[in-house]
């Protein structure tokens, strides 16, 4: 079995701290949001093996680029695979109930 390397956009990284900055200071959670950056952290580890298991979105033009979606608690963590360079790339991590096709004309494509 192949091993990935999983790497976050920068766009990514901007979601995940502007995630973690609303869980902890607006919601008053700072436990919940560390609980909540450590389980998402793990979770998009685990992509380093198999990273196909997620399905294509099916939307276009994203599913043309190869744009798979993950299922995190209430969020949805976007990626695509390099296969030359055994790379996972983490693209988005959108909150679920947010529009997602309004999120995905913002995200930059492979």
């Amino acid at each position: 079995m192949t091993n990935y390397r999983v790497k976050l956009t920068n766009y990514a990284v901007g979601q995940l701290l502007e995630a973690v900055r609303y869980i902890s200071g607006v919601l008053q959670a700072p436990d919940v949001a560390l609980r909540w950056a450590d389980r998402l952290e793990a979770e998009m580890a685990g992509l380093g093996s198999m990273p196909a298991r997620y399905p294509l979105i099916p939307e276009e033009p994203w599913h043309t680029e190869g744009i798979r979606k993950m299922p995190v608690d209430n969020f949805l963590v976007y990626y695509w695979i390099n296969e030359e360079q055994k790379t996972v790339w983490i693209t988005a991590v959108i909150y679920g109930r947010r529009d997602q096709m309004d999120q995905l004309h913002r995200m930059p494509l492979p």
